[in-house]
């Protein structure tokens, strides 16, 4: 039984269809292609004289620190990032992109001063009428805390306002309370005024008056016998 020899042409396909099957499966979920890395020119790794000239031409030197590392970009770019002591940019890098083309010497793409992992950032911008709105906000709650307060503060005085007043009154009735510790009243049965006999002091009086009494009516009996012992006389 002889076989049919493929032919060359379905063979081809074949391999085509087999080395192509990764990339559609890869499109069909999403996932990112993989992209080998570039080798980087070492004349681009070795042009840190050439971009720290490229440097000097738009700060002094004197803000441009040690070489810190490279990074390969794209289409063999490599960019060349050195130390900043610029003020106020605490975390930033200065970067320098070069590149060669074939039959020419390294040359500079591009100069700029950029934010390294965990560098200082300004804060996103914030168009002017949300800020505003928020600073109305922020007042309007700080007046309604300094009106609470304010309740706070007066209640906190009427309630010593009235425990002064409840002071005074246990005050006048410790008073009250040790003015009569020995059992007397202010005003006690039988007359008796803050423990004054007030009838015994009434007959007091009244004995006064009949001794006073007495007194004038024995000195008008002593005129009258005088009176009659003058008769007599004569």
């Amino acid at each position: 039984m002889t076989s049919t020899p493929e032919p060359a042409d379905a063979a081809t396909s074949d391999e085509t269809a087999a080395v192509d099957a990764p990339e559609a499966a890869a499109r069909e979920t999403g996932a990112p292609e993989t992209v080998a890395p570039m080798a980087a020119d070492e004349r681009l790794i070795a042009a840190h004289d050439l971009a720290l000239a490229a440097l000097g031409e738009i700060t002094p030197l004197a803000t441009v620190g040690d070489p810190v590392d490279y990074v390969v970009e794209p289409d063999g770019v490599v960019s060349l990032r050195f130390a900043n002591r610029l003020a106020g940019y605490p975390g930033w890098l200065w970067t320098v992109s070069v590149a060669v083309v074939p039959d020419a010497e390294p040359t500079v793409l591009e100069v700029e001063l950029l934010p390294a992992a965990g560098a200082l950032l300004a804060p996103d911008w914030v168009p002017w009428a949300v800020r505003l709105a928020e600073y109305q906000a922020a007042q309007a709650a700080a007046q309604d805390d300094a009106d609470d307060e304010d309740d706070e503060a007066d209640a906190d005085l009427d309630d010593d306002a009235d425990l002064d007043e409840d002071d005074d009154v246990d005050e006048d009735d410790d008073v009250d309370d040790e003015s009569f510790a020995d059992g007397s009243t202010a005003v006690t049965h039988a007359g008796d005024v803050d423990g004054v006999d007030i009838d015994a002091l009434d007959a007091g009086a009244s004995d006064g008056t009949e001794d006073d009494e007495d007194d004038d009516e024995s000195d008008e009996d002593d005129d009258e016998s005088d009176h009659d012992e003058s008769l007599w006389e004569r």
